[in-house]
């Protein structure tokens, strides 16, 4: 059974709106936004950008930062660079400033051939600065040495796994090029834990009015990624940091599925999901009492189940959840 540790910045893009506020949601527009999902896990990417427009249009022609940025990703892939452009530059207004994560999205590889590509990314760092700036003044406690430990933490362990999905899709899982990538992630997971370790033995679970937010995720994602012996080591202390306020309930809940499944009992949350090796389709890893998941991860501030799996292609119900199970041969996503 092979292992990847792949982040998809599911838990930090969920909540950025476009400039105009989202102030009610369509019922038509989840469920477009989810059909679009589908489609792109069946690489239908044509009827996933226009599955995404449709959802816009019902809601006034607004929609979440994440989701044009979805679109955008649908589009450039589908061969329609300037739809692609548009929904990137919805995204820009909308305030995205997540640079990493664009400069590395190997969807957009269409595009950074044209002109228009370098003033997206220029664009994006702009809005970052305004979000640093922002932040600055919103946390006066911001360890800007310890920022900027972070954000280099947070690349590391992010642009290596943004890279994962496009490499396999055109070299092969099995090829050079995923071997050279997977070496590069484990070097940069080993060099990274070493800097968590020092940052939480020394000064505990920071929460992000001190480290900021690309820190306080980097805190998590490294410890998420690491062996059963630091994630058991440093579970307490995140347990720790959530009743404190420090860090959010949802980030736990990730993390205690995953030590669950690791220690041979069944997740809580259902985050942890499994690719079946001769179906290629996605399943939930088993799931206490999954009749009631949707009541815990209302809790700990997840999106319903069914939301949450539909990025995979997974369409929640309880038949399908056994059904997937009774599957064999499956390969872990992390």
């Amino acid at each position: 059974m092979k292992r990847l540790n792949i982040y998809i910045l599911i838990i930090t893009l969920g909540t950025l709106l476009t400039t105009n506020s989202l102030a009610q949601i369509s019922k038509d527009y989840s469920l477009y936004i989810d059909t679009a999902k589908q489609l792109f896990q069946k690489k239908e990417y044509i009827k996933s950008a226009e599955s995404y427009t449709k959802a816009f249009l019902s809601n006034h022609n607004l929609g979440f930062v994440n989701d044009r940025y979805s679109a955008a990703k649908s589009w450039a892939l589908g061969g329609e660079i300037d739809s692609a452009y548009y929904q990137l530059e919805r995204s820009l207004k909308g305030n995205y400033c997540r640079y990493t994560e664009i400069s590395t999205d190997t969807a957009f590889y269409s595009l950074k051939m044209d002109k228009r590509w370098k003033k997206i990314l220029t664009n994006v760092k702009i809005n970052q600065r305004k979000e640093d700036k922002y932040l600055s003044l919103k946390f006066k406690n911001l360890n800007r040495s310890l920022v900027a430990i972070l954000d280099t933490v947070n690349q590391d362990d992010q642009i290596p796994r943004l890279q994962l999905a496009e490499i396999e899709k055109k070299y092969g899982w099995s090829s050079t090029q995923m071997r050279l990538n997977l070496a590069q992630m484990a070097k940069n997971d080993s060099m990274n834990i070493k800097k968590i370790k020092y940052i939480l033995d020394k000064y505990g679970w920071l929460s992000k009015d001190v480290v900021g937010e690309r820190g306080s995720d980097a805190l998590f994602l490294v410890i998420q990624h690491s062996d059963l012996a630091t994630q058991l080591k440093y579970l307490p202390l995140l347990r720790t940091a959530v009743k404190q306020g420090k860090a959010l309930s949802s980030r736990l809940a990730l993390l205690e599925d995953r030590v669950s499944l690791r220690q041979g009992k069944k997740q809580i949350y259902g985050s942890q999901i499994m690719r079946n090796n001769k179906t290629g389709k996605y399943y939930i890893q088993p799931l206490v009492d999954p009749e009631n998941v949707d009541k815990r991860r209302t809790k700990v501030g997840l999106s319903p189940i069914k939301e949450y799996v539909s990025q995979w292609g997974i369409k929640w119900s309880i038949e399908q959840y056994y059904k997937d199970l009774s599957e064999e041969s499956a390969v872990a996503i992390q």
